[in-house]
């Protein structure tokens, strides 16, 4: 076990004892109250006993008031003083009201260190839980090209086949390292952002063009099997942002799209883009497997993944993460819809918006459709 959560188990026992301590200090404190209030009570009466006997002895009243100070006699009648009594019912209300506001403050005081300990110890649990998932992930995912690579490459060097046979394990195995790559990739940029170590330069950028840019990469790694993607992206509109930082932003929500709609068995995703304000928005539908809506809160959290029907999950959890921390160092935002699990998916991305003048010139295709 690691000694920080040792450390917090410590804390979190230390904490209960001293709330059942406080609890039995009071419980202790009115017993004593209780018990100091009656013995008091008790000596007053027996003064009031011992006043009325010497009255009924023949003692002059003027006497016993000299000789027991805190009682008053009234027609032969002895009695404690008012003010006396009212004096010790005040002093116990004022013990108890004491006791009773010192004992709440400490009780209230542990009972939320005892809440953020709890809490600090529920979320490292959930982490730990999100990173042993993580690990099996990426081992499966790291396995598995590994193997096609190892199966190539036996291949070529037991049948030495021509370079027309040998082309698809070529190509079979570079697309197996840019899937590698990648992983690592996504890993290298989440540490770098979680520690802030990014230093961004934001200037204006032509969004068509970096969409075309992404788009055009992803057919290029043979990708896009079963999957449609169609733009309608008017080439004026430029946003203010990191080039890296808008391309990978692009780049892992097509991704993401792209995974969706492969384990839907196929569909459509469609990208358009729109001023809003001093912003422009970039809006990605896809009919893929979507989410159920409660998941759209926690779908940018580092780790979380989605699930792809029966089939299991699918994503690293590290890609929509790192468009939410890119988007959030930017000054952008980001946000997800879907009206539940099978019925597709809705991405929205917002930046500042920049004067299409300063956008770099260049050449993009307002509603290219690429089809399977």
């Amino acid at each position: 076990m690691k000694a920080t959560r040792v450390f917090q188990l410590t804390a979190l026992v230390l904490v209960a004892v001293s709330a059942v301590q406080v609890g039995w200090w009071l419980f202790d404190q009115h017993a004593y109250t209780v018990e100091k209030v009656s013995a008091a009570r008790a000596a007053y009466a027996e003064q009031v006993a011992a006043a009325q006997a010497l009255l009924d002895s023949g003692t002059a009243p003027e006497r016993v008031r000299q000789l027991l100070p805190g009682i008053v006699t009234s027609a032969g009648h002895a009695s404690l003083a008012p003010e006396l009594a009212a004096a010790l019912t005040s002093e116990e209300h004022r013990r108890y009201r004491q006791y009773a506001w010192e004992g709440s403050f400490f009780l209230l005081a542990l009972a939320a260190c005892i809440a953020v300990i709890a809490r600090a110890l529920r979320a490292e649990a959930h982490v730990r839980e999100q990173q042993d998932s993580f690990l099996a992930l990426v081992s499966h995912q790291f396995k598995t090209p590994l193997a096609s690579l190892q199966l190539s490459l036996e291949t070529l060097a037991l049948r030495a086949p021509s370079p027309e046979a040998a082309r698809p394990l070529i190509d079979r195995m570079l697309a197996d390292l840019a899937r590698m790559e990648q992983m690592v990739t996504q890993i290298l940029e989440s540490a770098r952002l979680e520690r802030g170590r990014v230093d961004l330069k934001p200037e204006p950028l032509q969004l068509a063009a970096a969409v075309s840019r992404v788009i055009a990469q992803l057919a290029e790694r043979e990708r896009l099997e079963s999957v449609a993607i169609s733009t309608d992206i008017a080439p004026t509109l430029t946003v203010v942002c990191d080039p890296l930082a808008l391309d990978v932003v692009v780049r892992n929500v097509l991704e993401n799209a792209v995974a969706a709609v492969k384990s839907a068995g196929g569909g459509r995703i469609a990208l358009s883009a729109r001023t809003n304000a001093q912003e422009i928005e970039l809006q990605v539908n896809d009919s893929g497997v979507g989410f159920a809506p409660a998941e759209s809160a926690r779908l940018f959290q580092k780790f979380s993944r989605l699930r792809a029907g029966a089939s299991g999950y699918y994503g690293t959890g590290l890609g929509l993460y790192i468009v939410r921390r890119l988007m959030e160092l930017a000054g952008g935002r980001v946000s997800a819809q879907s009206a539940g699990p099978g019925k597709g998916a809705s991405v929205r991305l917002t930046w500042p918006a920049a004067a299409a003048s300063a956008a770099t010139p260049a050449q993009t295709a307002v509603g290219q459709e690429t089809r399977p």
